[in-house]
């Protein structure tokens, strides 16, 4: 699993990636955890608003800080 946070690395976007990064590590799962701040690179997934995260090149969440919880629904937990 590939997951990318997509963003100018705003503190909104390094606080997504921490939340993404807490439950990934408290749950034993693996996965790629990338930031994506290349404008051009972010364009390509087709946002407006971010903070993004993309799940396999999928976006999942944009606009926002995700929850833990959020985080969690959507892995799967």
């Amino acid at each position: 699993m590939e997951i990318k946070v997509l963003g100018p690395g705003c503190a909104k976007c390094k606080t997504t990636f921490s939340v993404i990064e807490k439950v990934l590590n408290e749950n034993n799962i693996e996965a790629k955890l990338t930031k994506v701040d290349d404008i051009m690179e972010i364009m390509k997934y087709n946002i407006i608003s971010t903070p993004a995260v993309a799940v396999d090149d999928t976006v999942m969440i944009k606009g926002h800080v995700p929850t833990e919880a959020e985080i969690k629904k959507l892995l799967g937990l």
